[in-house]
């Protein structure tokens, strides 16, 4: 049976487009993803906006985990409005791009408060939300409101590239990216067209050796009949990150706590707790430089090694001091933090191996039992 004929006689099969193709692949071999609802039905709102913000930036296999997580504690947006934004950080906590947790909640409590729980149904409603820019707005209204929309996210560029032999170079080519995709989608089911352009970026079409004999589109592929699937989409040479540097103080009380404190909520890790620290500099820091930053009085030891992380903008190189103080010392703008409770801090990633680093180089109070900071 040809893809998009029916089983039954008397029903006339779809027209051979490539959004039936999709369509119809999408039907026999879509993803089951847990805030999916099956093909033909229209899921929860809450998953569907809840889903693509943890998306954003972060792999399927890496959000599914936390999509779980946050249904758990917050079956509904108005608990997640309620929640303190404190608890939905430390639940992101690793997750990364924090940014993403600060306006998921003043999104939900904008929807909570404004809207009485229910999200509007329209991709420029949507885009007045904290947080919903163009992707995400057309997202959602597609997958959960079926709206015709055209989410053109990283999977998309390259199969509407490749599908239409676009040979100009990302980000410039974007407009006509979506042009081309807006002109696919189709009225009927516009948000399993959109998912099953997903998958299909996601396991078909993807950036090396695409699976052209298993994809829907081939016949209607331009770049496969000019042979330059491959070498699509096009993308602009990327700069070269910096290094940034910093010093951090791991500050321990001889009773078993590690000295923290929140950061901004604008900028870098937005209100997360952080290990303190010099700033973020590409010059770096000398002992001299660097000791009038330290959070306390202490005699300060430079560890071993340096602690290395990756931002997307910048590559992170850290030196960590450790320091030692009695009980009772000010913690200044910052809070004592059981060192025994360390996994419940929710620190982002780049500080938990601050922390890993200290507590491998011993630099915690004699006879601690530390191993609860490896636990997520």
């Amino acid at each position: 049976m040809a893809d998009g004929a029916s089983p039954h006689s008397d029903t006339p099969a779809r027209p051979d487009t490539p959004a039936n193709r999709v369509l119809a692949w999408y039907d026999r071999q879509g993803r089951r993803l847990p805030w999916r609802a099956p093909p033909g039905v229209r899921p929860d709102p809450y998953h569907v906006w809840l889903s693509e913000v943890m998306l954003q930036q972060t792999s399927v296999q890496a959000a599914a985990p936390y999509f779980h997580d946050f249904l758990v504690r917050w079956p509904t947006v108005h608990d997640l409005a309620a929640a303190p934004q404190d608890a939905v950080l430390a639940a992101w906590a690793g997750l990364g791009y924090y940014a993403r947790a600060r306006n998921l909640h003043a999104c939900a409590r904008v929807v909570s408060e404004q809207y009485g729980g229910v999200f509007p149904g329209t991709e420029k409603e949507l885009r007045k939300l904290p947080g919903i820019g163009p992707y995400t707005g057309a997202a959602i209204a597609a997958i959960a409101f079926d709206q015709p929309a055209a989410p053109l996210d990283g999977n998309l560029e390259r199969v509407v590239a490749r599908l239409f032999d676009v040979r100009a170079e990302l980000p410039g080519a974007k407009e006509t990216l979506r042009e081309h995709l807006r002109f696919l989608v189709p009225e009927d089911r516009p948000g399993d067209f959109a998912q099953g352009m997903m998958d299909l970026g996601a396991t078909i079409c993807v950036p090396a050796s695409p699976k052209c004999m298993l994809c829907p589109l081939a016949e209607h592929c331009a770049a496969r009949a000019a042979g330059t699937a491959e070498r699509l989409p096009a993308k602009a040479a990327k700069k070269p990150r910096p290094t940034k540097r910093c010093v951090a103080f791991w500050t321990v009380r001889d009773d078993g706590c590690v000295l923290l404190r929140r950061r901004p909520q604008k900028g870098m890790l937005g209100g997360m707790l952080e290990v303190p620290s010099t700033d973020w500099t590409e010059a770096g820091w000398d002992a001299d430089s660097a000791r009038p930053h330290a959070p306390a009085n202490a005699q300060w030891r430079e560890l071993p090694g340096r602690v290395r992380h990756g931002f997307t903008h910048f590559a992170f190189e850290i030196t960590v001091w450790a320091g030692a103080v009695p009980a009772g010392t000010d913690p200044g703008d910052g809070q004592w933090w059981p060192l025994d409770r360390l996994a419940d801090a929710g620190l982002p990633t780049a500080m938990r191996k601050i922390a890993e680093h200290a507590i491998k180089h011993g630099a915690v109070p004699e006879g601690g039992d530390f191993a609860a900071i490896r636990a997520r």
